[in-house]
């Protein structure tokens, strides 16, 4: 049974940054790409950015040059960092990744983390 766990998730004021973290759990041989989604209410889920097993990444347009992805492989983690936060940031955050197990490979999700950016 694998599992994905996000934190660090909260309030914050337009401006400001959080660091989101998504640690994944179970019987895992390998994780090959790991993303970051977002749902703001009343919208369909969108991506925010990934990263693969050799740490290139890419991002939506609309964090790029606010949000850096990276992971830490030894602790099957992975950390959204956000700057420069704005209003239109708020959403629920979700954590996907392509997990290798002992017996398939899959693409599993967390159940998000909540931020909310206001004033």
């Amino acid at each position: 049974q694998v599992q994905l766990v996000e934190s660090g998730g909260g309030l914050v004021q337009p401006g400001g940054s959080l660091r989101l973290s998504c640690a994944a759990s179970g019987s895992i041989l390998s994780i090959n790409f790991m993303n970051w989604y977002r749902q703001a209410p009343g919208k369909e889920r969108e991506f925010v950015a990934v990263i693969t097993s050799e740490s290139g990444t890419n991002y939506a347009d609309s964090v790029k040059g606010r949000f850096t992805i990276s992971r830490d492989n030894a602790k099957n983690t992975v950390y959204l960092q956000m700057n420069s936060l704005k209003s239109e940031d708020t959403a629920v955050y979700y954590c996907n990744a392509g997990i290798r197990t002992v017996t398939n490979v899959n693409s599993y999700w967390g159940k998000g983390t909540l931020v909310t950016v206001s004033s």
